[in-house]
């Protein structure tokens, strides 16, 4: 059986003066005075805030290091690199391939210097990042790693883009007369 709940009526049958909104006149004297817990009011040191030296109220000193991720092209994920914020684009290159063949990831690169690769925003970028530019200055943290091509007159994507635009072929006169 469960225990009877606390009544909130006094001994004569009449309700708790608290449930009315009013307060006991014993209730009142002793709130009359609250007493404040006891605290420490300066938790930071002596003396007030406007006292204080500026250089504690600086801003916090920015990171030393970068956390970026490269995708090696045709490997599964990222490779997470810290690096230094004055290191340029040739030093993650660098740092990149030393990461790749420390952890044993495929396909085992053929080439591991560091001039033989490009580095790229994304897989689809077209444009090669510059080898000496800092890391700092590049706005991103996710970059693409491939080697650069093999063939003997170096051609850039802008130009194979621009021989694939332009139709030069005669089958395609001879495939234009047939259709008139």
């Amino acid at each position: 059986m469960p225990s009877p709940r606390p009544s909130r009526r006094d001994d004569k049958g009449n309700r708790a003066a608290s449930f009315h909104g009013r307060i006991p006149s014993d209730a009142r004297e002793s709130s009359a005075v609250l007493r404040r817990p006891k605290t420490q009011p300066e938790l930071f040191g002596s003396g007030r805030p406007e006292s204080r030296p500026a250089e504690e109220f600086q801003c916090p000193p920015r990171p030393t290091k970068l956390l970026l991720n490269v995708t090696v092209q045709r490997s599964l994920g990222p490779i997470h690199i810290i690096i230094s914020m004055e290191s340029t684009v040739q030093d993650l290159i660098a740092a990149t391939l030393r990461q790749y063949a420390k952890e044993g990831r495929r396909p085992i690169l053929s080439l591991t210097d560091a001039a033989a690769f490009d580095l790229h925003y994304s897989q689809f970028s077209l444009e090669r990042l510059n080898p000496e530019e800092k890391l700092i200055g590049l706005g991103s943290r996710n970059f693409f790693l491939c080697p650069k091509p093999l063939t003997a007159t170096a051609t850039t994507c802008s130009d194979e883009a621009e021989k694939a635009g332009t139709i030069t072929s005669p089958w395609f006169l001879k495939f234009m007369d047939f259709l008139r």
